[in-house]
């Protein structure tokens, strides 16, 4: 008897795991976002940048201070803002926990000799999000400066804490979210639930689907942005149907 069978669960058993998963994973999101809290103004700083750029780059500056600064309208928004950094924070800050947990639950499911990409699997979801948000957080200025320049030159732009920081947040989520579309597309060929075929037959669906995605995903609904994360993930998409059609290879080899 192969090595998943002895570890299939009951239903019961599989909502049971399911919960301890989500657990694990609520208090790891938890402390990273207490450790966000303390590390706020360092991440302000950081997620002030793009803004600062466009400042530094437009020639009528700010009205008023440096050009750096966001107006605070409600006596609220402080607190709400140190609190989305807090959140947001502390979901980037566990994501290997996330990563660990999501993999403890799908690997019931899976042959023993395929147990074994465990590590891959983190390694490959951190990094794969990581170059997401990089690729956002360069892209945000770019973004930014479209926005700012649509309007025309008789409108002043003087950004709040929570719309902009709620921006840049969504922008950073939406890209590292996008780039771990290929690794949800190689697990459920694992699972059994994908055939390289099927996502060949749903080629051009997908791409449509992927540019649809990526508008709703995105706040800014610039041009610019929908190309620069709609085309990785159509690569993305091409390299999924590569893996799984280069494992099914090895497989009929094998038997």
């Amino acid at each position: 008897m192969d090595t998943n069978e002895k570890d299939r669960m009951p239903l019961l058993e599989h909502l049971q795991e399911l919960r301890k998963r989500l657990l694990v994973s609520f208090l790891a999101i938890c402390l990273g976002g207490v450790a966000c809290w303390f590390l706020y103004d360092w991440i302000l700083e950081l997620l002030l940048e793009p803004y600062c750029q466009i400042r530094g780059a437009s020639t009528g500056g700010s009205i008023f201070g440096s050009g750096c600064e966001l107006l605070v309208t409600d006596p609220l928004e402080p607190f709400s803002v140190r609190l989305t950094i807090a959140g947001y924070g502390g979901i980037v800050i566990s994501m290997p926990i996330l990563l660990w947990q999501a993999w403890r639950f799908i690997a019931p499911g899976l042959l023993s000799k395929e147990k074994k990409w465990a590590i891959p699997f983190i390694l490959s979801g951190l990094l794969l999000f990581a170059a997401g948000a990089l690729l956002a957080y360069w892209s945000i200025p770019r973004a930014l400066d479209f926005l700012v320049d649509i309007g025309g030159p008789d409108l002043v732009s003087i950004f709040s804490p929570s719309k902009y920081i709620g921006f840049v947040i969504k922008m950073i989520v939406a890209f590292g979210i996008g780039f771990e579309f290929p690794l949800l597309l190689i697990f459920l060929q694992l699972l059994g639930v994908l055939t390289p075929g099927a996502l060949r037959k749903s080629r051009r669906f997908a791409i449509v689907g992927v540019v649809a995605l990526v508008a709703v995903l995105t706040p800014s609904g610039d041009p610019f942005t929908l190309i620069i994360l709609s085309v990785p993930m159509i690569l993305f998409y091409e390299i999924a149907i590569l893996i799984g059609s280069l494992r099914n290879r090895e497989t009929r080899k094998k038997a």
